[in-house]
């Protein structure tokens, strides 16, 4: 059984479509954080990040959802010189990139249950396969761009995701995340402590 200590709650969630480009790519748009909303493809504001997922304070490491659709979702995160997290160099350690894929993936459940009008659905994060980041630190002051694509989703409440982390043009990290909603929340978290 998985122990919930060791795991990141997430939220469950309303997917509209990404914008396109006339060669049919996803296209993001750039923004100050400063409280400004994305927009879907029919001009639906997208929520606020803190509309979407269970994470406040420092705990919260993403900006905004910049755009998402039923499978996928790419978020936005600037490394904060001065976090819990930064180094003498106001950097993040790249091992914090797992937890920006699962606050993305919280993200993702998130919209896609308030689309559905329910709400959303705590979980738990299994761990991540394969994760490799090609870089020790994300710089201080990044604007990174956090993707993640639904590979995986069972009737049991298990799936899995495939995640990146780009600054730039440049990947950071990449894995395979997976997650699971159980249907009985309370249930599970009591399952699980029990000796």
């Amino acid at each position: 059984m998985t122990d919930p200590t060791l795991s990141s709650i997430f939220n469950a969630g309303a997917a509209h479509l990404h914008e396109h480009d006339s060669h049919g790519h996803a296209h993001e748009h750039a923004h100050a954080h400063a409280g400004t909303a994305s927009h879907d493809h029919a001009g639906a504001a997208i929520p606020h990040i803190e509309d979407i997922v269970p994470h406040r304070g420092t705990m919260l490491l993403l900006d905004a959802v910049r755009s998402y659709d039923t499978t996928s979702l790419t978020a936005h995160a600037t490394v904060h010189a001065d976090a819990w997290y930064a180094d003498q160099d106001g950097a993040m350690p790249a091992w914090i990139g797992v937890e920006l894929m699962a606050q993305a993936i919280a993200a993702h459940e998130g919209l896609l249950s308030m689309r559905e009008g329910n709400p959303a659905r705590p979980g738990v994060l299994l761990g991540a396969r394969r994760y490799e980041a090609r870089v020790t630190v994300f710089p201080r002051n990044a604007l990174l761009r956090i993707h993640a694509k639904e590979v995986l989703r069972s009737e049991d409440g298990t799936g899995a995701y495939d995640c990146t982390i780009e600054h730039g043009n440049q990947l950071f990290a990449s894995a395979v995340v997976k997650v699971y909603q159980p249907h009985d929340f309370e249930a599970f978290i009591k399952e699980s402590y029990r000796p």
